[in-house]
């Protein structure tokens, strides 16, 4: 399902505030963004409770009921957790992995309200969710007559969001503070094959084994979490960023000139860190237009130059990597990879990437 409309956690929420209170709404989205937490928190919002039903478990019956005999007349009795008294928000997950029999005893609940004899009470909401077809899920193609009967929004990853989410939620103090570093590990694409990936559930859950191993937290331990939960070369790096805050070396320090690259063979994981935290800084600080650049963004293009001819001396690779596309395709602006390309020649192989 190609959707058009995009929108974030905090815009998903006003959304179906608006919406979802008139028309069933559908959420598409990658597996572990979110997606179900924040359909319970408009349903508190609300003052409402929410209740849950997982298409890819649900067998017709379990929607509309058994029949039974009343007064010689079968009678279908739909169970107890949708058929209430008071208005609440019924959360259809993964909607869209169910069989087509499933689907079709939705028909009148997603578009009437009603299950058999039994009607949701007034104030009532049904909203769906499911994953796309393309994140490797248990995923089914949904009739066009269920696909209709829905007002369908694409939930995508705001790390702004989450990180104001992480803070209330008091996700541990190392995973907010790497992610601010390296917004761009929040999430990543599911993999066709089975390893785990990096999305906000996963970072939820590694922040979680962290503070129940409180502080017998090392390097080792970290290690084993990070590559338990999260996508392999996030997981690397996390291990880095780790050794990084409890050794000597500081991004914003080799910034300020007050400290060099890490050079030892012991420090390459810690150096390989830094490089990527060094780009992932370009790409937030420098601005796309360079005749809109500040004093400080002049100051940081040239402190940046000399840092890149230090990384080369240390490690090639590393200082071709930072001008290089991230692995999510952006790139840094085209006036600042021609200056690098032109005052050190040396970077040019990664630099060109089609543009020199």
């Amino acid at each position: 399902m190609n959707t058009v409309a995009k929108v974030t956690q905090t815009e998903l929420l006003e959304f179906l505030l608006n919406v979802a209170i008139v028309r069933p709404v559908f959420i598409w989205g990658a597996p572990g963004i979110g997606k179900s937490s924040l359909v319970q928190n408009f349903a508190q919002q609300l003052g409402i409770p929410c209740v849950s039903l997982l298409g890819s478990q649900l067998a017709p019956e379990d929607l509309i009921g058994v029949p039974q005999i009343v007064e010689g007349k079968s009678r279908f009795c739909p169970p107890t957790m949708i058929a209430r008294d008071e208005p609440y928000c019924l959360f259809l997950d993964e909607l869209n992995a169910c069989s087509h029999e499933v689907q079709k005893a939705f028909y009148s609940l997603i578009l009437e309200r009603r299950v058999g004899e039994y009607v949701l009470p007034d104030g009532s909401i049904v909203i769906g969710a499911g994953n796309r077809a393309q994140d490797n899920a248990i995923v089914k193609p949904m009739s066009s007559a269920l696909l209709n009967r829905m007002i369908h929004v694409h939930l995508h990853v705001s790390q702004r969001d989450w990180l104001a989410w992480a803070y209330e939620a008091q996700i541990h103090p190392l995973v907010i503070q790497y992610i601010e570093t390296r917004p761009d590990h929040l999430w990543k694409e599911p993999p066709k094959h089975e390893e785990p990936f990096s999305t906000p559930r996963a970072w939820h859950m590694l922040s979680d084994a962290m503070y129940e191993f409180g502080p017998r937290l090392n390097e080792e331990i970290i290690g084993v979490l990070a590559f338990g939960c999260l996508t392999p070369s996030h997981a690397t790096q996390f291990k880095a960023f780790f050794k990084q805050i409890n050794g000597d070396f500081r991004l914003e320090k080799i910034l300020k000139g007050d400290m060099g690259w890490p050079n030892a063979p012991e420090d390459r994981d810690v150096l390989y860190f830094l490089s990527q935290a060094f780009r992932a800084h370009l790409h937030k600080e420098l601005p796309p237009d360079h005749k809109k650049i500040s004093r400080s963004q002049n100051e940081l293009l040239f402190r940046a130059k000399a840092l890149l001819k230090q990384l080369a001396v240390i490690n090639l690779e590393m200082a071709q990597m930072v001008i290089s596309d991230t692995e999510n395709g952006e790139s840094l602006p085209n006036w600042f990879v021609v200056e690098i390309i032109r005052d050190l020649p040396r970077l040019v192989k990664v630099g060109e990437n089609g543009k020199a």
